[in-house]
């Protein structure tokens, strides 16, 4: 039985393993998307900024 034994508690820890794996993965998939949304966020702030501190260029030289 210990030959049994220690195969079943190898199979038992990959497919714990494997769920592990899954699910840190799905749990990076979800940061991936966080991280793209903001960095969306971070290029339209700066596009503002950028626009407003030209606008406002324009403005002291008039």
């Amino acid at each position: 039985m210990g030959v049994t034994d220690r195969v079943w508690g190898a199979l038992t820890s990959m497919i714990k393993l494997e769920d592990k794996v899954v699910r840190q993965n799905e749990a990076i998939k979800t940061q991936q998307a966080k991280i793209e949304n903001l960095t969306e966020r971070v290029i339209k702030l700066e596009t503002t900024l950028e626009l407003l501190m030209r606008a406002s260029d324009l403005k002291k030289l008039k």
